[in-house]
């Protein structure tokens, strides 16, 4: 059942709330030479089946009697996103503050046991949420396609790791975007900002609430920003190449940013796309997420950025330049 006020959101599209840069790096991803290959063939050794009996075989299963709590955090997230299809979800054991999806045609859950005994009832919603995001967006193939290829492609694949950096390294930038998505679905379905913020700061610092404090990791957030020089530009790029996550201080500055846009407000009014009336146009989601990360480039003041920014122009300038010559050549 619904807690009270909450709003359900009928028959929404999870392209309602799909961020620009998720879509922008999808779309990326899907020009990827190779990718098309890379799944036929990982999904050709081995499947979903497989992948979901591992779980049944070393995890447990959330039902009414297993984790009832988890279990009625699904159902509520169900129902509030009016959704038909209800993934399994396990609960594994692991210290590691963490949760996936996986599968392609029956998606499912995993909680990472450490989110479920450190995490209050709101955040651990707020997780549920997020992870149905996932499944709601059609993220699991992909970020199955991830796991495999970081678990089991050197067995299947000689020099795998040498071979399939171009898809892995697509897949790995697009799947840090993808939490975007997913951040902003555990807000919708809790319709409730604090355990999305509280969430986000005990990834970061450990769940002893008593130590942490919002406005201070708010701050910290804002002073992370605030590093512009060009060795800070670097350092930021390079530390976050190979991380599976946006960093925390990231995910709350974008999470709150779009809580405060009107957009999120927008969608608990009613104003959202709605599931089979919504026809998805690539290219125009493709030109949404590269004005997106066009707009949030030409915002940044570091030198890095503006170095960067300035080249491109030059070089522009100089196509255009080399094109007007060649123009005149053939007048």
């Amino acid at each position: 059942m619904l807690a009270l006020r909450t709003r359900k959101l009928y028959g929404i599209d999870p392209k309602s709330w799909e961020h620009p840069a998720d879509l922008a790096a999808m779309s990326a991803l899907r020009d990827v030479k190779g990718l098309d290959e890379v799944i036929k063939f990982i999904f050709g050794k081995t499947s979903e089946q497989s992948i979901r009996l591992l779980h049944i075989a070393s995890a447990v299963r959330v039902t009414p009697n297993q984790f009832p709590r988890v279990h009625q955090m699904l159902e509520r997230t169900v129902d509030v996103f009016d959704w038909p299809y209800r993934p399994e979800v396990f609960v594994t054991q692991s210290p590691f503050f963490n949760a996936g999806v996986f599968g392609v045609s029956e998606p499912f859950i995993v909680l990472n046991s450490s989110l479920v005994q450190r995490l209050d009832d709101a955040e651990l919603s707020c997780v549920v949420a997020h992870e149905m995001g996932h499944v709601m967006s059609g993220h699991a193939i992909y970020k199955t396609l991830l796991w495999l290829l970081l678990n089991i492609s050197s067995m299947l694949v000689p020099m795998a790791e040498l071979i399939l950096l171009p898809v892995v390294a697509a897949l790995r930038e697009w799947d840090r975007k993808s939490e975007l998505t997913a951040d902003r679905a555990g807000l919708l379905a809790s319709q409730v900002e604090e355990p999305n913020y509280t969430l986000l700061m005990k990834m970061a610092g450990g769940d002893d609430v008593s130590q942490l404090n919002m406005n201070d990791f708010f701050a910290q957030a804002e002073e992370y920003d605030k590093q512009k020089t060009l060795l800070d530009g670097l350092f930021k790029m390079l530390n976050t190449v190979w991380e599976s996550h946006p960093f925390p201080v990231i995910r709350l500055t974008e999470l709150k940013n779009w809580a405060v846009s009107g957009q999120y407000q927008a969608i608990l009014d009613g104003n959202y796309l709605k599931r089979g009336l919504h026809q998805a146009d690539p290219a125009e989601e493709l030109r949404q997420g590269f004005e997106f990360y066009k707009s949030e480039f030409e915002a940044k003041d570091d030198p890095l950025s503006k170095t960067v920014r300035n080249l491109g122009d030059g070089l522009s300038k100089l196509g255009d330049d080399i094109g007007e010559a060649l123009k005149g050549l053939f007048e």
